[in-house]
């Protein structure tokens, strides 16, 4: 496997010693909360390339880079440069729950009274 060429470039912290740039890729989009599929299909490449990437397979060329730090609605700077005080971002629903919540916010009030009920009897069931 060939080193990626940021890699040798960026200063590394303690939280961040083994982490590479492929490395804080998947981490940002696990963050968010999406599959590999998702954000390829948000940057417009294939999953492949996507898992290529945050292997450390392929390297991160510029424009790539931009697109995949929109993708991520964040900095070119914090998907190539670690921070050494980095608060965990609020997790973001997954694709495949947004889509959920679309549909449920169309039924009825009193269906979607009687769901969320539901759902939160679950949850409290969990927590026990």
């Amino acid at each position: 496997m060939e080193t990626c060429l940021y890699t040798d470039l960026m200063p590394r912290t303690h939280q961040d010693a083994e982490e590479t740039p492929g490395e804080r890729l998947a981490r940002l989009r696990k963050e968010r909360g999406w599959t590999q599929v998702e954000l390829a299909e948000r940057v417009g490449i294939t999953q492949t390339l996507l898992s290529d990437y945050e292997r450390g397979k392929l390297r991160l060329n510029a424009d790539m880079i931009v697109q995949l730090a929109n993708a991520l609605e964040t900095t070119t700077d914090e998907l190539l440069k670690p921070a050494a005080s980095r608060l965990p971002l609020r997790r973001k629903p997954s694709l495949r729950l947004q889509r959920r919540m679309e549909k449920i916010e169309k039924l009825p009030a009193h269906q979607q009274n009687y769901l969320l009920k539901t759902i939160d009897g679950f949850l409290k069931g969990m927590s026990r």
